[in-house]
């Protein structure tokens, strides 16, 4: 087993609701020896990851300041925007300390030419820097128990791909390089797309089947014995109570929120534009989760309250006498 030379200064900016559980497993499995500098816009998280593991984890004043005190900085933030600002801010902006030979892995979820122009950016001023898109795929609840998927751009035979898969399978389950600078965020939008398109499938068709009187757990059963077979039926079910565990028993409290949905599903279907691709379902998909997103009984909710969106029955126990 590596020993994580490479790992006694890390750094971690963006303390989400994917970004702190990410953080809190680096915390728990880094050896002993090792510091974490962190900084978040949101004081109160700061204060609560810094109590939780004294001594171990530091607070950040700004994205500078962490980048001054480590050698590795992951990155967990919502948009674009926040990260050119964490990037290229001149006042506060990682790039603005010396970050030579330093290591910068964004697991942002943003759109493709943002992660160019910071990655083009990092490689005119600081040659010796290495820099990585590294979005993840699992959803808060898979960060929690740390089983996400994480998507590298850059190829297997990358010099840092070994350290790369290190350090994120601490976090995750499963690390995949998918080729190349921004091929990690491309492959992400591609599978929230199809994530998306998934969900609302998965309501339409529970509705569907409850309306004509079957159980909704009967419904899983099937489609978990047939071709229907996915992960958001399986894990996220959309109806309440057919899966102890998914966001929509908790009232889709816990989750990826809608909003965020509707802005990977966006840049996903400007991708597809950009490239060619031919999305009969996309215009319809963006449609609605821009109307759930924008909904007040479904706006900051797990994206999979698509089901509720389109009027699927909630307390179907009740309803119809099952228990």
């Amino acid at each position: 087993m590596a020993d994580f030379e490479g790992f006694k200064t890390l750094g971690f900016i963006g303390l989400g609701a994917m970004g702190r559980p990410m953080l809190e497993h680096l915390a728990n499995k880094l050896p002993e020896g090792s510091r974490l500098w962190v900084y978040d816009v949101v004081e109160r998280v700061l204060d609560e990851v810094c109590a939780a593991y004294p001594n171990r984890v530091l607070k950040g004043t700004s994205a500078a300041d962490v980048a001054t005190h480590v050698d590795t900085i992951l990155t967990m933030v919502p948009e674009g925007s926040h990260v050119r600002s964490v990037y290229l801010d001149p006042r506060n902006g990682i790039c603005s300390t010396n970050i030579s030979n330093k290591m910068l892995i964004d697991c942002s979820t943003i759109d493709t030419a943002t992660n160019l122009e910071v990655k083009d950016h990092i490689a005119e001023h600081f040659p010796s820097a290495s820099f990585y898109d590294s979005p993840v795929s699992g959803g808060v609840v898979g960060a929690i128990k740390g089983t996400i998927a994480i998507f590298l751009g850059c190829a297997e035979t990358d010099p840092k791909f070994p350290q790369l898969t290190q350090l994120m399978e601490l976090m995750g389950k499963e690390v995949i390089p998918c080729g190349g600078p921004s091929l990690g965020l491309a492959a992400k939008l591609s599978n929230n797309y199809l994530s998306g398109i998934i969900a609302i499938a998965c309501s339409e068709a529970f509705d569907m089947g409850m309306r004509s009187g079957l159980d909704p757990r009967t419904l899983a059963k099937v489609y978990a014995a047939g071709t229907a077979q996915n992960t958001i039926c399986d894990k996220f079910c959309p109806v309440p109570h057919v899966y102890p565990d998914a966001p929509s028993s908790g009232g889709w409290k816990q989750g990826f929120k809608v909003q965020l949905m509707r802005k990977d599903f966006g840049l996903a279907v400007e991708m597809a534009k950009r490239v060619g691709s031919k999305n009969v379902l996309g215009d319809v998909g963006l449609e609605t989760y821009n109307g759930a997103a924008n909904d007040p009984r479904c706006r900051d909710l797990d994206s999979r309250v698509v089901y509720r969106y389109l009027g699927g029955q909630e307390d179907w126990q009740s309803e119809s006498g099952h228990s």
